[in-house]
């Protein structure tokens, strides 16, 4: 299941229209009219951009009267960036030793006579 959810995560945010979106929404709640006029983008193609990032769980939407109001949720980018921080820290563990080698292997070298 979590699985599922960070595959529709990372196919929401592989959009660059959909990231701005999410941006926009950080600052606070946007209708989709305001979350389209500054990507030039009729209410249709933006709300299907929304429906995406509803279906992956990052964005709430509820209406009022006419309006469709959009509200970041932020649950869903905890759990992708939970999933990212495993790797970071594979990566920064990795590099550590790397840099402990060369190091080693620096110190070595100044050590014997040329």
């Amino acid at each position: 299941m979590v699985e599922q959810q960070l595959d529709s995560v990372f196919h929401a945010l592989s959009d660059p229209t959909r990231r701005r979106m999410l941006a926009r929404l950080s600052e606070g709640a946007r209708s989709i009219g305001d979350l389209a006029t500054p990507l030039d983008m009729s209410f249709a193609g933006a709300s299907k951009h929304v429906r995406v990032l509803e279906k992956a769980g990052l964005v709430r939407r509820h209406v009022v009267g006419r309006t469709h109001w959009c509200h970041l949720e932020g649950l869903r980018l905890k759990e992708a960036r939970d999933w990212i921080d495993r790797y970071e820290r594979f990566w920064t563990g990795r590099l550590d030793i790397l840099e402990g080698l060369l190091r080693a292997d620096a110190d070595k070298q100044t050590e014997e006579p040329t």
